[in-house]
This record gives C-alpha cells, sequence and structure tokens, in this order.
C-alpha cells in the first residue's frame, strides 16, 4: 500500500492525547434507523434428538442499542454527549430500546413511538463467541406523513444545538428524503457524515463525508473494486457523481481510502489490526469517531487515522464493542501506567460490562472503602477476581466513609484510594460510588457475580442479592485473611 501524502504527518500520542481531549463532551446528534440488539450465549455439547441441530444451553441474554444508536453509543464512550433521533415502536423491544438509551445517559426525547411498527431486533444466537444464526424482526416502511413531519421538527431542533451530525442508514424507512432535507438545511457549518447502506443515495448529496463500506460503494460504482488504486477512483466518483465533499470508503481488513471532490487530500490508511475477532460495528466506531474529531475540530486527515486506530481496536473485540480514548492511545503506545483508564464514571463502567458479556465475558464486582490497602484485601480482590474474567470495584466516597467509619475517616482522599486499587492487575475497572449503599451501582453495572467477605452470614444479607439473582447471577462469600484491617492498622499505628 502507497504512504500517506507527503503534507499529512501521522499524529503525535500527544496530539492524538489532546484531540481525544477536545472531544470530550462535545454533543453530536445522530439520526437514523436502530434496532436493538439481542445477545443469546451460551455452550453447545450435544446434538438435539429431534433433529440433527445443535441444543445452545443458554447462559445469558444480553440486550443493545444497534443501528444508528449503537453510534450513539459509540460516542458515549469516546467521552461525547449524543443525542438521538430515531423511531421504534410501541412495544416491550422499543420500551427496552427507550430504558438501555437512558441508562447511557442518551436522552429519550428524540426516541419517536410509531404504533404502526414493530422495533428491529436482531438476535444472535452465540455459542463460545461464534454466531451460530440471527434472526430479525422488523417493519421496513416509510414513516406516516403525520410521524415524518414530527420527526423534521426535532432533527430541526436537535441539529441546531449539536457541534456534528451523523446520519446512520439501515434502508429502514427512517431518513427519508424529507428529514435529510431538514438536516442538511439546519446543518449550515456543521459537519455532516452519512452512513450509507442500499441506494439510491441522492438525499445524502448535502454530506461533509460519505462512509460507505467496500460492498456499498461497488453497488454504487456497478463495479468491484480490486486494489487501492480502484478504490480510490470510485470513491472520487461517488464524491463527484453526489456533490459530496469527501466519500471515506471503508475496506474491511485493506483500511480505508479518503479521497475528496476536488481531488485534493487523498489519503490511503492499512488497516491496524493486531487480532481479527469481529468485525461487527467497526463501521459505527469509523463513524463516531471521524464525527466527533471534526466536531472537537480536527483536521478530516487526521480525524480519518484517528477513526482507523479506533477501527483497528473494535475488531479485536466480538460483537458490536465500542472503543474508549484511553484503548486508541494504548494502541499507538501514548499510555504507560498500569492504572490508566481504570478508574471509571458510571456510564463508562456499565458500558464496559456490556461489551464484556456481549464477547461472552462474565464480570464480578464487590465494594468497600479500601482505606489502607492490605494484605487481607489484596487477597479478597485476587479470589474476587478469580471468579470470574473482569472484575469491577465499587469505592465509597470520602463523604460515606465518614457516615460509615465516623470522623476521622478516611485517611486516604477517595481519589488516591481508586488509583491504588486500578494499579493491582486483578482489577479491571474502579468506580467511586456515594450513596450508602452499592444498589444503584449494582443495578447500572448488571455484574454476573457479585462477592463480598465470608464475615456475611448469609448472602442474602449482601446488598443487591437480589438484582443479581434476577438477572441470573450469583453472590460469592469469599473468605477473609484474619487479623487483617485497616481499623487493625490504625489502631496499632495510635498505639
Amino acid at each position: 500500500m502507497r504512504p500517506p501524502p507527503p503534507e499529512f504527518q501521522e499524529p503525535t500520542p500527544a496530539r492524538v492525547r489532546e484531540l481525544l481531549g477536545a472531544m470530550v463532551g462535545r454533543r453530536v446528534l445522530v439520526v437514523g434507523d436502530s434496532a436493538l440488539d439481542a445477545y443469546v450465549a451460551g455452550e453447545v455439547e450435544r446434538i438435539s434428538p429431534e433433529a440433527p441441530v445443535p441444543v445452545l444451553a443458554v447462559e445469558r441474554e444480553e440486550y443493545l442499542l444497534g443501528g444508528a444508536a449503537n453510534v450513539a453509543k459509540c460516542l458515549v464512550a469516546l467521552g461525547a454527549k449524543p443525542m438521538l433521533c430515531t423511531v421504534v415502536g410501541a412495544d416491550a423491544d422499543g420500551e427496552l430500546f427507550r430504558n438501555e438509551a437512558e441508562s447511557l445517559g442518551i436522552p429519550k426525547s428524540g426516541i419517536a413511538v410509531d404504533r404502526g411498527r414493530r422495533t428491529t431486533r436482531k438476535t444472535r444466537i452465540v455459542a463460545r463467541q461464534q454466531q451460530v444464526i440471527r434472526l430479525d424482526r422488523e417493519t421496513v416502511a416509510p414513516l406516516a406523513p403525520a410521524l415524518e413531519k414530527r420527526l423534521c421538527a426535532a432533527v430541526t431542533r436537535a441539529v441546531k444545538r449539536a457541534d456534528a451530525v451523523v446520519l446512520s442508514d439501515y434502508s429502514k424507512g427512517v431518513l427519508s428524503a424529507a428529514v435529510c432535507r431538514a438536516v442538511f438545511a439546519a446543518a449550515g457549518p456543521r459537519p455532516v457524515l452519512v452512513d450509507p447502506k442500499n441506494l439510491p443515495w441522492k438525499a445524502f448529496g448535502g454530506a461533509t463525508v460519505l462512509k460507505p463500506n467496500l460492498r456499498a460503494a461497488e453497488v454504487f460504482a456497478n463495479a468491484a473494486i480490486e486494489d487501492e488504486a480502484g478504490a480510490l477512483r470510485i470513491a472520487g466518483r461517488i464524491a463527484e457523481e453526489l456533490g459530496v465533499a469527501h466519500v471515506l470508503l471503508t475496506r474491511g481488513p485493506d483500511g480505508m481510502v479518503l479521497a475528496s471532490r476536488d481531488s485534493q487530500g487523498a489519503l490511503a490508511l492499512a488497516a491496524r489490526t493486531q487480532e481479527l475477532v469481529d468485525e461487527t460495528g467497526a463501521g459505527d466506531v469509523v463513524a463516531a469517531t471521524v464525527s466527533l474529531a471534526l466536531a472537537a475540530g480536527a483536521e478530516l486527515l487526521e480525524s480519518a487515522w484517528l477513526a482507523n486506530v479506533a477501527a483497528g481496536v473494535k475488531v479485536g473485540k466480538f460483537g458490536a464493542a465500542t472503543v474508549t480514548g484511553q484503548e486508541i492511545l494504548t494502541a499507538i503506545g501514548g499510555v504507560t501506567p498500569a492504572s490508566a483508564g481504570r478508574v471509571m464514571t458510571r456510564e463508562r463502567a456499565a458500558e464496559l460490562t456490556r461489551d464484556l458479556r456481549a464477547q461472552g465475558r462474565s464480570v464480578v464486582f464487590t465494594n468497600g472503602c479500601f482505606d489502607i490497602l492490605h494484605l487481607g484485601h489484596v487477597r479478597y480482590l485476587e479470589a474476587s477476581r478469580r471468579l470470574g474474567d473482569a472484575l469491577v470495584v465499587g469505592v465509597n466516597t470520602d463523604a460515606s466513609v465518614r457516615k460509615l467509619k465516623g470522623a476521622g475517616r478516611p485517611l486516604q482522599t477517595e481519589h488516591d484510594r481508586a488509583q491504588i486499587l486500578a494499579s493491582l492487575s486483578c482489577v479491571d475497572a474502579v468506580v467511586i460510588f456515594d450513596e450508602d449503599t452499592p444498589r444503584e451501582l449494582i443495578r447500572a453495572l448488571r455484574p454476573d457475580v457479585l462477592t463480598k467477605g465470608a464475615d456475611y452470614k448469609t448472602k442474602r444479607a449482601v446488598v443487591g442479592w437480589d438484582l443479581v439473582r434476577k438477572w441470573g447471577g450469583r453472590v460469592e462469600l469469599v473468605p477473609l485473611v484474619e487479623g487483617r484491617s485497616t481499623t487493625g492498622l490504625v489502631k496499632r499505628a495510635q498505639s
């Protein structure tokens, strides 16, 4: 593959860090066809006696935002404040969809409900991280005139509050010509990225960046794309014929190319894949990264380069997983501390646990004050981590520790305690919480295993046991190291 043009210099880790910081808090509007992604995962150990088909012993079920809403989810992971304008049905899946959006901090106000439409639901049956079959339930139909008018009004209002816009098309009927016109009319100088699927693409002529994948570009051009030169040629042709400023053509394991209508700024980027696990959702990661970087003031070439790095991280994960800024920095060698990025907000930790479960991995949760880290703590945390694939630790704020332990405690600040825990190899994430109990944090994270010390008399005495049991998880009481406690250490120090 030929190198990028001489005028393009790959951003340094310092520049990437600066860009990622500028991306945090930006508002990006996502408009398009959304879905509820369901994952039914388990093990296959036998063939059915009724027919020559495998029997899946279901271990977990997961419901995630999909379609255009997955772009919004990717934006959340990068620190943005996305808005979403989409349509769901007046059904149980629609309610699940709205609740999931709300749990990620995505406002429900832009999610319209159509009583004549069923919520698109894609159910993936997964055995050992391999999809066995996918079941689709959906309505593919134009919006009713009254609903279309209402959506156009909502889009017009939302665009004016956004720094950038993404149109995510899955050809289900949401991105009508009228809705697209409303977006472009209101966008002004704001960048608008379009991720197109089925033809025609005439309604997307006002885009700043059109981001087709290889298959979609070949259908548009009615020609096979066999190499980089062909990809650049077709991308330039699409830009000219549609009147869009730039075309970013993603080519899977062959990377991506960028071409502009004015024939300036052509760029070819090789894929940065370390390990190919699953390409699902990589296009959404690219769309989110490019649009958010442009919203933060990045140049188009460095936005495309950053998205290429993010895509390389994504394909190393199973399912429609997201990518964080910290993972991007790690991928380019810009992160050195072992604890970097492990102290998270509740929202980011919830996103992490959803991604892990979608990959078929189990999550363990425990909590405590962890004022002075001692051997008992370390053994307890190591034992908790062995019960699953990842360990998330909830840490009480200074104020809540004072309520529990009295004046004079804690001896270390909440941020110091969180960073010390995050430096342990057995800890995957740390979340600071201020409530009297971790119940709401447990509800947000939905762990598979909840652990507490064996000094609890029964598992039912553990806060959140009923929640964990409700979604099929379990509580484990972990043996403690005798004679090790922060209170004991404090008393010995005082004497």
